[in-house]
């Protein structure tokens, strides 16, 4: 499923920090995504930026909850303004995307998990800028739609029931995994906004492919030409912004002891610095090399064993650090090196890509 070469795509996601103590920034037992348990951390908001040549996380904000802006003693321990006000993890979103917007940033979509695209604010404010986005909701989100019996208020876990039929699905591929493509079947259905039925607001439904299939539920604001294929893309590229917080944790994103606000963004800021440069690295070589996997048709990317595949940002780290860190003894030798583990990932995402194209 290629990408557009002119789309952009930005990500909306939210990473944990845990961490002791009660003295950070920010810092509260709280969900730690990284742990997947309740404990003490810190959360930041990010942005990614997508597009077919790379993607990079572009901003940050702390999340800073309510019993810190109520306490301004202990804000200022901290160097946090009293001018900071509480905000939630959409309302952060919200203040990032104003920057890019103002910025002039070309945006195509905004993708976002089901904590910001069930946030009404923040879909409003997307649709006011005229950003199409693709938000996950949960499946008791109340949708408005026509059915033969009338215009009903329903959750949109009974959509599926009222409406759909066997033909209503597609069979489409939303990304590339680590072993092929991830097929799921998909339908979309309008649905009504302020009564009518504009043709930019329609509910996306994916199921499994288990004999016991999963739904997953995502709200959808594009014009009303806008293909299936391309929904599916946009939201395809969500799980870049998982990527790009783990070549960051890798560059130290997790990795401090910083107390302070400032001290925090300083960090952060840094770090992604870091990630944009190997990031741009990337993007300058690719003009030499295949594209992503999932940037192939399926038949394509089984046909091409014998090439490299693109650099990415761990393997440039790995040679920049051989080459650099202390100097090697021969430069060749490492180059050699990248390469052989470079065209071992193409062979064996030749061979996964070859065993699911065949099983359909």
């Amino acid at each position: 499923m290629p990408w557009s070469s002119s789309a952009a795509t930005v990500a909306i996601d939210e990473t944990s920090f845990p961490k002791r103590g009660k003295h950070s920034a920010g810092v509260k037992k709280q969900y730690c995504g990284t742990t997947g348990q309740v404990q003490n951390c810190q959360v930041g908001v990010f942005l990614s930026y997508i597009t077919a040549r790379g993607h990079t996380l572009i901003d940050r904000d702390l999340s800073l909850p309510q019993d810190w802006t109520d306490d301004p003693a202990r804000c200022l321990k901290a160097g946090i303004s009293e001018t900071i006000p509480f905000r939630t993890k959409p309302d952060l979103a919200i203040q990032m995307l104003s920057r890019l917007h103002q910025a002039g940033v070309p945006v195509d979509w905004v993708v976002a998990d089901s904590v910001y695209g069930g946030h009404l604010e923040l879909r409003t404010w997307l649709e006011a800028q005229q950003y199409r986005w693709v938000g996950a909701v949960a499946c008791d989100e109340p949708v408005v739609l026509a059915t033969p019996n009338g215009v009903p208020r329903v959750e949109v876990r009974d959509v599926p029931t009222l409406v759909l039929t066997t033909s209503s699905w597609q069979r489409l591929w939303l990304s590339e995994g680590t072993k092929g493509p991830r097929l799921f079947d998909w339908a979309c259905v309008p649905v009504l906004h302020r009564g009518a039925d504009d043709g930019w607001h329609s509910l996306l439904i994916r199921r499994t492919l288990a004999p016991t299939p999963e739904l997953a539920y995502y709200l959808v604001f594009a014009p009303p030409a806008t293909p299936l294929l391309a929904k599916v893309t946009a939201l395809g590229g969500r799980w870049r912004i998982e990527e790009d917080f783990a070549n960051g944790k890798d560059l130290g994103l997790d990795q401090y002891e910083v107390r302070s606000w400032t001290g925090w963004y300083r960090h952060i800021t840094l770090v992604m610095l870091a990630l944009a440069l190997l990031v741009g690295i990337c993007v300058q070589e690719q003009g030499t090399a295949l594209p992503p996997a999932d940037e192939l048709a399926p038949a394509q990317a089984a046909s091409s064993p014998t090439e490299l595949v693109p650099l990415s940002v761990p393997e440039v780290r790995h040679v920049l650090a051989q080459l650099l860190f202390p100097l090697p003894s021969s430069v060749k030798l490492v180059l050699a090196w990248s390469a052989w583990r470079r065209g071992h990932q193409r062979l064996a995402c030749f061979f996964h890509t070859r065993r699911r194209v065949k099983a359909g």
